[in-house]
């Protein structure tokens, strides 16, 4: 019987996989013509893994984060994370309070209710005004945009379209949560950061874990044996010892955010002959 454990998922070699992430956004910055780049930085795991390879890969001249709280939302704890980690990255941080922004769209807006009733669409426009406040950078200084979003986020489709999944390089898209957490911590990031519980934040008590019903670990198990060792749904419970009900669980999240990892459908290409008839 096949057993699959979380050690299958995080035993792997962490400096070989810096050096070659480092190697990846290097090149594409150069390939793009860029002078650097761009990144928000919220105090988790992800944005903090990505801020180190920046760095590492480009120097910290070339790295610009971005911190945007909404004060009316964002705890100051992770307001001062993201400070702390700028600082041990050697960049220079570039704050915005978006607050004020999501007042403007909320009285601009004429279905608006309040922010309880509001509270998924509101939320995904604070990481929509983050995504345009990143490429407003982006434009101005020649910069890439880089994602913070991991492979667990990405195929369970944990992120907001056109938000944070709006970017222009993932260089952490190959790696499982759990990977990302050690892979901080081996990148230099503080542990109490790097096992932090995660979380988008984009309403108050918001947090990842909570959200999806079972834990990331849980998660990455699941799709390390479903997309990486080729298990059919109904075998993971056996050689994970995880419930069928979370298998489903994870399998609906991939599938109903099937068209977040896709472009945006047409007609089919076909129907063009007609016009010319």
């Amino acid at each position: 019987m096949v057993r699959i454990t979380l050690n299958d998922i995080v035993n792997i070699n962490y400096n070989a996989v810096a050096e070659d992430i480092a190697g990846f956004i290097r090149s594409k910055v150069e390939e793009a013509g860029a002078q650097g780049a761009v990144l928000g930085v919220s105090g988790g795991v992800d944005s903090a893994t990505v801020l180190f390879l920046a760095v590492k890969a480009l120097g910290p001249e070339k790295v610009h984060p971005l911190i945007m709280p909404d004060i009316n939302v964002t705890p100051e704890e992770d307001v001062n994370d993201a400070k702390n980690l700028v600082e041990l990255s050697g960049t220079t941080p570039h704050i915005i309070n978006i607050a004020p922004i999501v007042e403007v769209y909320k009285s601009a807006i004429p279905i608006y209710e309040n922010d309880e009733a509001d509270r998924l669409p509101l939320g995904n426009l604070r990481a929509r005004i983050r995504m345009c406040l990143l490429y407003y950078y982006a434009n101005k200084k020649n910069l890439l945009v880089l994602g913070t979003g991991d492979r667990s986020e990405i195929l369970i489709g944990y992120f907001t379209k056109y938000g944070d999944g709006a970017v222009d390089i993932l260089p952490i898209g190959i790696l499982y949560k759990s990977q990302v957490r050690r892979l901080a911590a081996s990148l230099g990031v503080p542990e109490r950061i790097a096992f932090k519980p995660s979380s988008p934040r984009l309403w108050p008590g918001q947090t990842a874990e909570g959200e999806l019903g079972l834990s990331y670990d849980e998660v990455d198990v699941i799709l390390h044996a479903i997309f990486d060792r080729g298990l059919r749904p109904e075998e993971v419970p056996e050689a994970t010892g995880i419930s069928i009900d979370k298998v489903r669980r994870v399998l609906e999240l991939h599938e109903k955010s099937k068209h977040k990892r896709e472009m945006p459908p047409t007609p089919p290409i076909e129907i063009v002959a007609r016009y010319y008839r």
